[in-house]
């Protein structure tokens, strides 16, 4: 995807839906799509899928644009998106996952197998012949699931694939996706609002806001670099008001909690400025008992690089300058 643009006419003239925005997947790989609402994540994935065509900019799959030979880039690719919304209601879960094989150009003997499987793994053996408007939320989001992951695609996009999932089909979910990478090479690109899903299976993260690209990284590296981390701090003593107010001003310290002769107190600060608070604690006085520490997960990453992008820190939507290289 290169220099991908999309504005749509409003009644208060264009509005920009995506600007700018440019990455690359690799065979074999899983990405995920991060963002907050109206971040431009469904306009991106539409316009892989040549759903949306863009205003500017290309979309090529393993090399093929997908506006100019679009049954050649498609060939090959599986998509689910909003979900339910993908399957027919009026038919069994069986009956769906045969539809969409022959849609794509299977035979039922080739994809009876693996039907069977993910039937199996999703707990959906006992409804197979049910139709999907007898099923709860959950239970239809895992046809939906089903049948996208039913052919054998090079490609796999997927947006929001947990939502409705209850905690053991979304942990099934991904041992599935993560093997599909691992063992067969499957591209993956997953658009979700579950960070630990993003973690456990993807290798890379773009993040976008405000339909352009704030970072594209590594998951490792974007831990690494935001080095970030939650202090629970245990100071010796009572804390004025004065010095309470300097420590959230400074440290954005809160949550004070005073139990006996000690004060309790959380900051969330790099490793170098915690230092310099210990050292200002001192200071006044103020001798650190103990603490502990929470290492960042991709959340606090996600709700930080957003709101940097909002205020305009990062500078026209461009990835942050990071020491480490993807």
């Amino acid at each position: 995807m290169s220099d991908l643009h999309k504005q749509y006419e409003g009644s208060d003239g264009r509005v920009t839906a995506v600007e700018q925005v440019d990455f690359d997947i690799e065979r074999g790989t899983a990405v995920g799509l991060l963002g907050p609402n109206g971040a431009g994540k469904t306009t991106t994935i539409k316009s892989l899928l040549g759903l949306i065509v863009p205003t500017n900019g290309t979309v090529q799959i393993h090399g093929t644009d997908v506006h100019d030979e679009p049954e050649r880039a498609y060939q090959h690719i599986g998509a689910m998106l909003e979900g339910a919304r993908n399957v027919y209601w009026r038919l069994t879960v069986r009956e769906n996952m045969r539809f969409f094989a022959a849609l794509a150009g299977e035979s039922t003997g080739q994809t009876e197998r693996r039907q069977q499987e993910l039937l199996e793994k999703f707990g959906l053996t006992d409804k197979a012949d049910s139709t999907v408007r007898e099923l709860s939320r959950g239970e239809k989001q895992k046809v939906s699931l089903a049948c996208t992951l039913a052919r054998d695609a090079d490609v796999v996009l997927l947006d929001e694939p947990t939502l409705g999932l209850d905690v053991e089909s979304s942990l099934e979910l991904r041992k599935e996706l993560r093997r599909l990478v691992t063992d067969q090479g499957t591209t993956l690109l997953l658009s979700s609002h579950d960070m630990d899903v993003i973690e456990d299976i993807c290798d890379r993260v773009v993040v976008m806001n405000d339909g352009e690209v704030v970072t594209d990284q590594s998951v490792s590296d974007l831990l690494d670099v935001f080095d970030i981390q939650s202090y629970r701090i245990v100071v010796d003593g009572t804390l004025s008001q004065r010095v309470r107010q300097y420590l959230s001003a400074q440290f954005d310290a809160d949550s004070f909690e005073t139990r006996g002769d000690s004060t309790q107190f959380s900051v969330r600060v790099s490793g170098d400025e915690f230092y310099r608070l210990v050292d200002g604690l001192r200071e006044v006085g103020c001798e650190v008992e103990s603490f502990t520490s929470v290492e960042p997960d991709l959340e606090e990453i996600f709700i930080q690089l957003t709101n940097q992008s909002s205020e305009g820190s990062l500078g026209s939507g461009r990835p942050p300058q990071m020491d480490t290289q993807t």
